[in-house]
């Protein structure tokens, strides 16, 4: 799996320690570029993983970040900003930022924080496995013929093509074929997600009928099946159980960057302890789906909605204290609860989480 990274930053010294850190010591690919016009030129023609931006405040700054929420290509892609240590940060957390680097950059809180960055992204592209396939396909959208390219492979969610034509960057594409061994046709509608200058256009689906969805999930169920490593075959399985078990908790774990559809979270079991603000009454619950904005806390009696709280997480990597407030309640489930930052350090405690969740899919909590 290669991921690829964008970094947009004139510090040459900030610009080499995020290089090193991307590319020698985690094996991501990067390009690198001083220039904010030539990053958002970069923006136009490629699609990244994750984008590094020196942010400075200023106006080419801010129209940086907001063209990059505007990009066909990249406007899901995971954003992590660098900032001056005494600036608030949430400014650029409601433009869409992910993850805050503090200037002046530290190689071991930089490398901290790439190594959560980097298992978010992969979990994100791990999501929705994709099989390959070669079938015809007929396009169309508005103002334009009717015409014929080539599906290279499928997911749930999307399909990537081969195309001599240049499809629009916005607005709905429309999409009919049949996948090998189905009679019927699957048609849909998606949307560009991004394009290359070899013909080759990644497509997000958008609407799609329940008939033309139970046709891509039996083949992706049977094309598992074929290539012996049941990936592709439990992938439809996997995407319905998830939304089905996330249901509870589809408004708990909110960002603070203020985009909940480009929302990155680590499942986990982490077991905790939470104490409504003000008392010493502790409630062992656990923690769950954790993301830098937030978590699930899985409970059998949650605290009122809105109440404010302190989690104490203690495991045998960890050990602290983080802040927060109820946003939702699930009687027999649990409560969705935002962290409260009150400085940097706190944080960078979530990010070390983070961290330390990549190395494996849990944590068992520390004996007293």
């Amino acid at each position: 799996m290669d991921l690829r990274v964008l970094v947009v930053c004139p510090d040459q010294e900030s610009a080499s320690m995020l290089m090193q850190v991307v590319t020698s010591e985690m094996g991501m690919s990067a390009e690198q570029t001083p220039s904010i016009s030539h990053g958002l030129k970069l923006l136009g023609q490629e699609r990244f993983d994750a984008i590094i931006f020196d942010y400075r405040a200023d106006q080419a700054s801010e129209e940086f970040l907001t063209r990059l929420r505007q990009s066909p290509r990249n406007r899901t892609t995971m954003l992590i900003a660098v900032v001056d240590a005494e600036f608030n940060a949430r400014p650029v957390f409601g433009l869409g930022a992910n993850f805050v680097l503090y200037r002046p950059l530290s190689l071991e809180r930089t490398r901290l924080s790439l190594r959560a960055a980097r298992g978010l992204m992969r979990r994100e592209r791990r999501r929705s496995p994709r099989s390959k396939v070669n079938s015809s396909v007929s396009i169309s959208y508005p103002g334009a013929t009717e015409f014929s390219a080539t599906l290279s492979d499928i997911s749930d969610g999307g399909t990537s093509i081969t195309s001599a034509r240049v499809l629009p960057d916005a607005g709905k594409v429309y999409f009919e074929f049949a996948l090998p061994g189905q009679e019927q046709l699957v048609r849909l509608s998606g949307e560009v997600a991004w394009q290359d200058s070899s013909g080759r256009t990644g497509v997000r689906f958008l609407d799609v009928p329940q008939a033309s969805r139970k046709l891509i999930q039996t083949w992706l169920q049977q094309a598992g099946a074929k290539n012996g490593d049941g990936a592709a075959a439990t992938a439809a399985n996997q995407t319905t159980h998830a939304e089905q078990s996330s249901e509870v908790k589809a408004s708990s774990a909110v960002s603070n960057a203020g985009n909940r559809r480009t929302e990155l979270r680590f499942p986990c079991k982490i077991g905790a302890e939470v104490y409504r603000l003000g008392t010493s009454t502790p409630n062992r619950c656990t923690l769950s789906d954790i993301s830098e904005g937030g978590c699930y806390v899985e409970m059998p009696t949650p605290l009122a909605g809105q109440s404010g709280v302190e989690i104490l997480v203690r495991t045998t990597e960890l050990k602290f204290k983080i802040r927060g407030q109820v946003l939702a309640t699930h009687p027999g489930f649990g409560m969705g609860v935002r962290f409260m930052f009150r400085d940097t350090a706190e944080r960078e405690e979530i990010l070390r989480l983070l961290a330390v969740l990549n190395t494996g899919p849990s944590l068992d909590p520390q004996l007293r």
